[in-house]
């Protein structure tokens, strides 16, 4: 079982959002040190985090971060980034950025603070996927590729880090009352239950966390026909 307490986590984009509220929650469960990345650290608001630049998408930003924080037991993959992106409409090169950031930038972290991990022993790493991990909506077209990539890399590293000692969590939610969903009548978590659910599965050493209904239902909704996931198909009969 992983404890937090004691231990020493980096959240990424730890800023706003989800990322700022589990770096509170660390520290309220004891751990003794929380790196909190952003692109500006001068945004990192916690008054006992280590603020840390970072920007996922540059591995020279990466391997600076990473060095940095040689005492990491404890990552969370939390940068991300949502844009509109349809297949057919959006540029190709905004597809591509999605995957930057969503893909590529966990990865990127993930593979420079591994070694770390192993240095002090093994540890835990929790990555923040999304419930559009399994599905799409309208318009979401790069992001739910992305997250779904993610999905994938957090299974594939599962495997590959077992027997290194590292645990891998992923995280996957719905709407999120933060900032970025201000403009969305939707039913939303709020971002202290979501860091509740995370944290609660790092603990457990669980191989996924699903922090709301909606992603609850979705995902036990994968194994039935598309049309119960996306009505509309339904309706071409």
């Amino acid at each position: 079982m992983t404890s937090i307490e004691g231990s020493v986590a980096l959240v990424t984009g730890g800023s706003r959002g989800i990322g700022k509220a589990l770096v509170e929650s660390l520290y309220e469960r004891g751990a003794a040190k929380v790196y909190a990345t952003a692109r500006d650290p001068k945004t990192v608001s916690h008054p006992d985090a280590v603020p840390l630049a970072l920007e996922v998408t540059d591995p020279a930003s990466v391997a600076a971060a990473a060095e940095r924080a040689q005492d990491v037991t404890i990552l969370i993959n939390n940068a991300g980034g949502s844009g509109r992106t349809s297949f057919l409409d959006s540029p190709v090169e905004d597809v591509r950025r999605e995957f930057d950031i969503n893909f590529y930038g966990p990865l990127l972290t993930t593979r420079a603070f591994v070694p770390v991990l192993e240095r002090n022993g093994g540890g835990h790493i929790l990555t923040v996927h999304s419930v559009l991990s399994w599905l799409t909506v309208p318009g979401s077209g790069g992001y739910s590729a992305s997250k779904a990539a993610l999905w994938s890399q957090s299974n594939a590293l599962r495997l590959e880090l077992q027997p290194r000692g590292i645990k891998v969590t992923g995280l996957h939610v719905g709407y999120v009352d933060t900032d970025l969903t201000t403009g969305l009548d939707v039913p939303k978590v709020s971002a202290h239950s979501v860091a509740t659910e995370a944290l609660d599965g790092i603990e457990a050493d669980a191989h996924e966390v699903l922090a709301d209904a909606v992603t609850r239902q979705v995902k036990a909704g994968l194994s039935g026909d598309l049309s119960a996931l996306y009505p509309q198909l339904a309706e071409q009969r």
